[in-house]
């Protein structure tokens, strides 16, 4: 049964309306899942209405090595099995232990992931290059050659505070998580660089995130869709050697046809949570202005920040 509701705390209300946008579209829904269990993560699928089909990769963080806070594989499996899925990575950019595709593939096993599915490190054997409509900084996403091999994808992310961007969600995962390591530095330098991350201004660097998702967007068109699990929510992110500690409780499952949505419903649910321990996470996403990513990502047409939250009893 679906009761549709519409978050009401006082940062979501002016975004969150069952009215529609000036445009007149309807506004996108965002799915949620209190409980969060490998059941409801099928339904989750299920409710939004889009058949994974062909071969799907599944893209998430399959964590670096001494992190703790990754989607656990006995959660996910039953998901990737059921759609027959790829789990898909690219190696980092930053050294660690998934710089390169042995050690990345060590760390998959080491987590439970090569147990569950197959893994496929996309930029194994060199990469691709994905047109950016719109961009400011960008031109072109620089991904894993193997991307072009899927059909469809499911954008399976741990929604969690991020060091640089604030928070990662959506589209923290299908920009940087798609893109190769040379794809990374172009990002995170805001396209002056694939060799090193340069110094751009924080917003660049946020927007370049939006931009690189939004070539995959296009790219994928219809074939794609998002879903996040909120828990574990520490300020750092699964590519963090040594996160943080998560300060506040688990918020749910949530999907989403648009990554904007989705990535705004988590963030409100932080914010409208009882929950004392958010002042973490929140500082962390705020002090890194990390809702601009959101604000481009918009402004590129990429989804919207207006959305209907629709919880699943």
């Amino acid at each position: 049964m679906l009761a549709a509701l519409v978050a009401t705390s006082d940062c979501a209300q002016a975004q969150n309306s069952k009215e529609s946008p000036s445009n007149g579209k309807e506004l996108p829904k965002v799915y949620m899942y209190k409980e969060i269990s490998s059941d409801n993560l099928i339904k989750i699928y299920e409710a939004l209405g889009r058949e994974a089909k062909g071969r799907v990769a599944v893209k998430l963080s399959t964590g670096e090595p001494g992190g703790h806070n990754f989607l656990q594989p006995a959660l996910i499996k039953n998901l990737v099995q059921k759609v027959n899925g790829t789990i898909v990575e690219c190696n980092t950019a930053y050294g660690g232990g998934r710089a390169n595709t042995e050690s990345h593939l060590k760390a998959a096993a080491d987590h439970g992931f090569t147990a569950i599915a197959k893994v496929d490190i996309m930029d194994a054997e060199g990469e691709t290059e994905l047109p950016v409509t719109g961009g400011k900084h960008l031109t072109r996403d620089i991904v894993g050659k193997d991307f072009l091999n899927y059909d469809f994808v499911i954008v399976l992310s741990h929604f969690k505070g991020h060091a640089m961007g604030g928070f990662g969600g959506a589209i923290k995962n299908m920009s940087i998580g798609i893109a190769s390591s040379n794809g990374k530095r172009l990002i995170h330098s805001a396209g002056t660089s694939t060799t090193s991350w340069g110094n751009p201004k924080q917003d660049d660097f946020l927007e370049s995130m939006a931009e690189a998702a939004k070539a995959v967007a296009d790219h994928c068109g219809k074939n794609i869709l998002y879903i996040s699990v909120a828990n574990n929510l520490s300020v750092d992110c699964d590519c963090d050697a040594s996160p943080e500690d998560p300060k506040m409780g688990d918020i749910g499952i949530l999907a989403s046809l648009d990554p904007v949505a989705l990535d705004r419903a988590c963030t409100d649910l932080v914010r409208s949570s009882e929950d004392h321990g958010k002042i973490h996470l929140i500082e962390r996403i705020d002090s890194r202005h990390g809702m601009h990513t959101l604000d481009h990502a918009e402004a590129l047409g990429m989804g919207s920040q207006q959305y209907e939250l629709v919880k699943l009893d």
